[in-house]
C-alpha cells in the first residue's frame, strides 16, 4: 500500500488511489499557464511519445540524454518535478526496476491522473504541487529531474527549489530548449509567425476557425546554456555537465520530411552532442551537484 503524506495535495502511490486535497486549480503542466488540465490535452501529449514526428524525434533524444546521465548513478530516492504523464518514470521503473525509490509531482491533474495509470502496481508517489513550491523537506532526494519544466516558470525560483530538496552531493538534471539554435531560430522568428500571418488572412478570407493555420503563443522563456549554468550557480548548484540533444540539421516544417529517412538511420546515440558537435541541438541538459 501507498504513503499517505497529508500536505501533500494530491497524493497517489503504488496501486494508486487519486484524493482531490488541495488540487490547485490553475493546474499547468510545466509552470504558470494553464495547460494540459483537460484529459484529452494530457491524453494526446502521452501519444507524442510515440508518434513520428519532431515531437517524437524530440522526446526520444531527450530521454536517452538523460538516461546517459542517470545510468551512471547508483540509485536512491528520484524526484521527478513537471513529471506529465509519467513517460519518464514508467522508463526508469522499466530499464532500473527497483534501482530508485520515485517520487513524481506535476501542477495540472490531468498529467498526473495520466501518470496513475501508467504506473499502476509500482511503488511511486504521484502529488499535484508547483515547481516553484514543492511540497517536499529539504534535502530529501538523491537524484532531482526537472525536463520542459524552466520554459515556463520562473527559473530562478524552481532552480533554488531543485537544490533546496536535492541532498549534498546529489544530482540534479534539468533541461532547456535552446533559443540560438538554427531550428528555434528559425521557428520562432520565421516559421511561427508565418503561420499567425496566414491564419489572419484566412480569417479575412472568412475561412472558419478549424480551417485556419496558427500558432498559440506559448509562453516560453528560453535561457541559452551560459545564462542558464550562472542562474544554477546562484542557487547553489554547480554544473557539471552539458548535453545538447536532438540535434536537427533541417528547420521546420522541412525537419518533418527529412525525418522520415533520418529516423530510419540515425542511433540514439547520433541524437546528442557536446562541445563543437552541439550546435544543432533543439534543446540541452544540465546536470549539476548540489554544494556543501
Amino acid at each position: 500500500m501507498g504513503r499517505r503524506k497529508e500536505n501533500w495535495g494530491v497524493v497517489m502511490s503504488g496501486p494508486a488511489q487519486m484524493c482531490s486535497r488541495g488540487a490547485d486549480p490553475e493546474a499547468s503542466g510545466h509552470g504558470g499557464r494553464i495547460q494540459f488540465d483537460d484529459p484529452s490535452l494530457a491524453a494526446a501529449y502521452a501519444a507524442s511519445y510515440q508518434g513520428s514526428g519532431p515531437a517524437k524525434r524530440y522526446f526520444s533524444s531527450r530521454l536517452y540524454a538523460v538516461f546517459q546521465i542517470l545510468d551512471r548513478c547508483p540509485g536512491g530516492d528520484l524526484l521527478d518535478v513537471g513529471c506529465g504523464p509519467g513517460m519518464f518514470v514508467r522508463r526508469v521503473l522499466d530499464t532500473r526496476p527497483g534501482v530508485f525509490r520515485i517520487t513524481a509531482v506535476d501542477r495540472a491533474p490531468a498529467m498526473i491522473a495520466e501518470a496513475v495509470g501508467r504506473t499502476a502496481g509500482a511503488e511511486v508517489e504521484l502529488s499535484v504541487g508547483r515547481a516553484e513550491a514543492l511540497p517536499f523537506p529539504d534535502a530529501s532526494f538523491d537524484v532531482v529531474v526537472a525536463m520542459g519544466v524552466l520554459e515556463y516558470c520562473n527559473p530562478s525560483a524552481v532552480l533554488r527549489e531543485l537544490g533546496r530538496v536535492v541532498r549534498p552531493d546529489g544530482l540534479v538534471l534539468v533541461s532547456m530548449l535552446n533559443p540560438l539554435s538554427p531550428y528555434r531560430l528559425f521557428e520562432w522568428g520565421v516559421y511561427w509567425p508565418l503561420l499567425r500571418l496566414l491564419g489572419q488572412a484566412e480569417s479575412v478570407l472568412g475561412l472558419p476557425p478549424e480551417r485556419r493555420h496558427g500558432v498559440p503563443k506559448s509562453g516560453i522563456r528560453a535561457l541559452p546554456a551560459g545564462r542558464l549554468r550562472r542562474r544554477m550557480r546562484e542557487a547553489g548548484l554547480c554544473p557539471v555537465d552539458l548535453v545538447h540533444y536532438d540535434l536537427t540539421p533541417s528547420v521546420p516544417p522541412f525537419d518533418r520530411f527529412v525525418s522520415r529517412w533520418t529516423r530510419r538511420h540515425q542511433r540514439p546515440a547520433d541524437t546528442i552532442g557536446r562541445g563543437l558537435c552541439r550546435w544543432p541541438g533543439t534543446a540541452y541538459l544540465v546536470a549539476a551537484t548540489r554544494s556543501r
